[in-house]
């Protein structure tokens, strides 16, 4: 690139929260016309980094200089740095579903005058803009009705309609399923090469070593080393290393394979949508957990995995429930939710944030939230030593990095949501744990300590029955791997006999079966 100007300077960033120095004196700089990677664990300070850059914490709330196109910049909000040409797409998007992907498109920004909105140029704006990322819908289309592939799209769009020079993706890929990530990934490179800068803050090493000119590692508030393509090594293990401060050669802890009697049994179990009558979602599956396992379900989005485990517990999930279940040999049904929690059973969500943790309360009351039983004194108040007592000990026993357990559930880290999401449920005491994509959205770290309490309930003899969509993690991590496909269950391997292209094979093989 030669020794052009940067376009962006953060220099000595310093922000502080009550408890903790969440960017500690944090320089980054970002060349015209580059994708900039920015990497590292959760709660390492990427989103606040970028908060302080887009004005979300105003100028004076931090200390340090932002010094954008030449200039230093003091914003005051998000507006700020809108008009500087600065657009932040986050993970979760910001779109009304009620609304058209024209209306979306141009909230905040609305065309024709003061009084009145010119619906024509809204529309037909919005439709050049989709054009240019590649979306071929209706600008009249609800974005209700559009997969979050072209959701994150529509963010893009609007971006571009704001005339942005600098385009900011936090985690633009967490929720897409393969074939649309890589159509974002090409639309970023095809902007890189019409000269639009970008910065990607991603988990997925593999599409960061991918796109990225220059990848910006940070660790605990703090800029560890940017890597350079072309000079420096941009592989995964290298780009870990400075993640967390060591090469991890395990990525996943090895344990001894201790198993035993079967401990639940599912029969002949078919669900149907609860809202498109007659679609099923789960078609005669047959499963069994053993004491001591870890058995896995692999499939492609929509196979049906988080139905069938929504469904088993306490069918919180689908109607026209039909099948058997057996819980160490006897029949039982579960009735209800409670009914499935009492015979010691577990589901650990996926969408930590809307039916995991209650975010607004504190972790004291969000570990012991499933089982009061533990901390009550005969059933009628509850005993708040005892609740203190067990919040300390489930804190320190899952890393929850967190000040103190009065902390609110939503100041911590997605690692850390997942993290004492997991120990709410272990404190029910469960002898079967459905884990639904516990790592997804969290970094290498945090996913270790998370693999050595999986590896460590088994070694207790109970079963752990794993949703996942990492390949390399059910692979790591299972003695036994189902794998799904459009409501059935089309293949069984055993841990030694699974690798991922077999695992594909029977996928596509069944989906041309059908």
């Amino acid at each position: 690139m030669g020794m052009s100007e940067p376009l962006l300077r953060m220099e000595n960033i310093t922000k502080v929260f009550p408890g903790t120095k969440a960017l500690d004196n944090v320089n980054f700089s970002v060349q015209p016309g580059e994708i900039h990677a920015i990497v590292g664990e959760n709660g390492a300070g990427k989103s606040t980094l970028m908060n302080v850059l887009s004005g979300l914490y105003p100028y004076g709330a931090y200390e340090g200089a932002i010094i954008y196109d030449g200039e230093e910049c003091r914003f005051s909000g998000i507006r700020d740095s809108e008009k500087k040409g600065i657009a932040i797409i986050h993970q979760e998007l910001a779109l009304v579903p009620y609304m058209t992907i024209g209306e979306n498109m141009f909230l905040g920004n609305e065309r024709g005058s003061t009084v009145k909105i010119n619906w024509s140029e809204t529309f037909t704006k919005a439709k050049e803009f989709m054009k240019t990322v590649g979306l071929n819908e209706s600008p009249q289309t609800l974005v209700k009705d559009i997969g979050v592939g072209k959701q994150q799209l529509v963010e893009i769009a609007k971006a571009l309609a704001k005339n942005v020079r600098l385009l900011i993706l936090d985690e633009p890929t967490a929720s897409l399923n393969e074939e649309d990530s890589q159509n974002l990934l090409i639309l970023l490179l095809r902007f890189k090469s019409e000269g639009m800068t970008s910065i990607l803050i991603s988990h997925k090493l593999n599409e960061v070593e991918q796109v990225a000119d220059s990848i910006t590692v940070l660790r605990d508030g703090a800029t560890i080393e940017t890597l350079v393509k072309g000079k420096d090594d941009i592989s995964e293990g290298r780009i870990i290393k400075g993640m967390v401060g060591r090469e991890i050669n395990e990525r996943f802890p090895a344990r001894e394979s201790n198993i035993g009697e079967t401990t639940l049994e599912v029969k002949d179990w078919t669900v149907f949508h609860p809202v498109y009558i007659g679609r099923k979602v789960c078609n005669k599956v047959n499963i069994h957990l053993r004491k001591g396992e870890v058995v896995g379900i692999s499939g492609l989005m929509g196979a049906g995995r988080t139905e069938l485990a929504m469904s088993i517990f306490g069918k919180s999930y689908g109607t026209h429930i039909t099948g058997e279940l057996y819980l160490n040999g006897k029949r039982i049904s579960f009735r209800n939710i409670r009914s499935a929690i009492n015979s010691k059973i577990a589901y650990v969500t996926e969408d930590r944030k809307n039916d995991g943790l209650i975010l607004s309360d504190t972790l004291r009351l969000n570990t012991t939230l499933a089982n009061l039983s533990r901390t009550s004194k005969m059933h009628y108040s509850i005993d708040k030593d005892k609740e203190m007592k067990y919040a300390e000990e489930y804190k320190t026993r899952f890393g929850v990095k967190a000040p103190s357990i009065e902390q609110h559930a939503d100041s911590l880290s997605g690692g850390n949501q997942q993290k004492l999401l997991l120990a709410k449920w272990m404190f029910t005491e469960p002898e079967i744990m459905i884990l639904d994509e516990p790592t997804r959205g969290i970094d290498v770290g945090a996913k270790y300590d998370i693999y050595n309490i999986i590896n460590e309930l088994v070694a207790q003899g109970k079963s752990v029955l794993l949703i996942s969509s990492d390949m390399p993690e059910l692979l790591g991590m299972c003695d036994r791997i189902y794998i799904m496909n459009e409501g059935n269950i089309v293949g069984e391997m055993d841990r030694s006999e699974a690798n991922q292209e077999a695992i594909m094979a029977v996928i596509l093989q069944s989906s041309k079966g059908a």
